[in-house]
This record gives structure tokens, sequence and C-alpha cells, in this order.
């Protein structure tokens, strides 16, 4: 379909979307189209009720709150683009409001199992140190995972300790890191036979894919045997957890992460307080 490639062009041109949600934007998007197609509905021509009868349709597919409203937003996208373009007259998505979101804490480790997963990594090959560095990167920096496989060793600075990376919407930011990471990177790039612009690489000495990533820390996770069902996202929540528990301000929590908003922050606060409770019933003597 003509628009449909079109929308992807105007999702990686215009308003700069990364990879991955340009992919689940066109997803989102033809997943509609088939829906309406199978009900008879002309996709420039629908209605509050179409989108209502929709909204029911996914509930019963058992989706989450969470899921619905990343699909309205990829949607309400879609029909802002047919409505630059002349295509519809109104956006009747702007008419319809995202699902109230799960309360749902994130996923974080203890330093304890943070430990236990650097101490599972024992071989010395290169591909054991790239994901040692893995590991210490994620949660050093607080990146996300496609942040991370963008890397390339011209944007570290070694001296100051420090990394371009390149965010959400193609926004710059600068992360710190510390001596552990500094060490596992320059082990691992001393070890590292491969010749390649990008810092971590796959086994055939290419960029490594955000699946790639994946598929590591649940293996590494696994050895590790930690109660935790870790993915790279996990180390993310963990830095921010762990950063906050040790006093750091929240603001700055927040622009370490590359958040627009801090309301996207706060989440992390929840945690923090939790845990302070935890700890102050474990060590209280009169409670």
């Amino acid at each position: 379909m003509k628009e449909i490639n079109n929308f992807e062009e105007y999702l990686k041109y215009e308003l700069n979307y990364s990879d991955y949600t340009i992919k689940e934007y066109i997803l989102h998007v033809k997943d509609f189209l088939k829906y309406l197609e199978n009900n008879k509905i002309n996709y420039l021509n629908i209605n509050k009720e179409d989108i209502i009868k929709y909204l029911k349709y996914l509930d019963n597919e058992k989706l989450s709150n969470r899921s619905i409203g990343t699909i309205l937003s990829s949607l309400r996208c879609f029909y802002n683009y047919l409505l630059d373009n002349g295509f519809v007259k109104v956006n009747i998505f702007k008419l319809i409001s995202n699902p109230k979101m799960d309360k749902k804490l994130p996923n974080f480790l203890s330093y304890e199992d943070l430990q236990k997963i650097l101490d599972s990594i024992t071989d010395k090959d290169v591909l054991s140190l790239r994901n040692k560095m893995i590991i210490e990167l994620l949660y050093a920096t607080g990146i996300r995972v496609s942040e991370l496989i963008n890397i390339k060793i011209s944007d570290i600075d070694f001296n100051n300790k420090t990394i371009k990376v390149m965010g959400k919407g193609k926004k710059e930011r600068i992360v710190f890191f510390g001596d552990y990471a500094l060490d596992a990177i320059n082990i691992y790039l001393k070890n590292n036979p491969y010749n390649n612009e990008y810092l971590v690489l796959n086994s055939k000495g290419e960029k490594i894919t955000v699946r790639g990533v994946e598929l590591i820390i649940e293996k590494i996770s696994k050895m590790a045997c930690i109660n935790n069902n870790a993915h790279p996202h996990t180390f993310r929540h963990t830095f921010a957890t762990h950063m906050l528990n040790n006093g750091c301000p929240l603001k700055s929590v927040q622009e370490y992460l590359g958040h627009s908003s801090l309301s996207s922050t706060e989440v992390y606060t929840h945690i923090t307080n939790d845990y302070i409770k935890e700890e102050y019933l474990k060590n209280i003597p009169r409670k």
C-alpha cells in the first residue's frame, strides 16, 4: 500500500523516529488496516464507534492497557499524517484517550545480583570480554540497548570517561561511566581482532543487533542463577534505582536517562520508597 510506504518515510525523515519505533508503528497500522478490511470498513471513512469496537477487539485479545496505548499512539500518528496530506478532514483518534496505564514497577537488580551476573562471566575469550563490557556499560550509564549498539569507538572519550549517545528522537546526550566500565572497554578492545567503527560486535565482527544483546543477557542471567528474569532494560532500571537510593537528585537521573519528561523518571521513586521501607523494617529494633 502506497500510503504505508509514504507514512514510513514521514516517520523517518520528518519525525526522525528510530528504526525500532518506525517498525512498531508500521506493524500497528497494518494490523488496524487488516481489521478494517476484514470488517469491510474504509480506513478513510471511520468514526468513533469503529475505533471503540477495535479497542474491544484488542481487549478481547488480552492486550495490556500499555500495549493498547502504544497502538493508539501509532494510529493517532498515522491519521495525523493522513490529515496533513488531505486524505481525511479530521483525526478521529484525537477524540480517543489512551486507557489508564497498568501500575507496573520497573524490574531491577540488587547490587548482589549484579555482582553474581558479572562473576558468572569467567571465560577470557573475546566474546566473554565483550559480554562483560556490555553488562558494565549498561549498568554504568543507564543507556538503552538501542543506544548501546550504535556506540562508535570515536564516540568514547577515554580520558573524561564519557560517551556521546543518540537517544530517542535523534537527541544527542553525554553519559558518564566509571573505572570498571573503562577497564572492561579497554580489555575488550585490546583483544578484539576485528576492525570496525562500532564498539559492540557480534561473533562475525559486525555491528550487533538489539536481539543479539537480548539473547546474551538471557544466557548470562541463567548462568548466574539469579531469581530475576533480567533483560537489557533491567540494567537501565537498576542504574536509575541505585542512583536514587544513593541520594542522586531525581532531576539529574532524568538527564542521565535522557527522559524528556520528569514523570517518566518518577516511577523509580516508588521503587526507592519501597526499598527504604524494607530497610527500615529490617533494621529498626522496635517495630
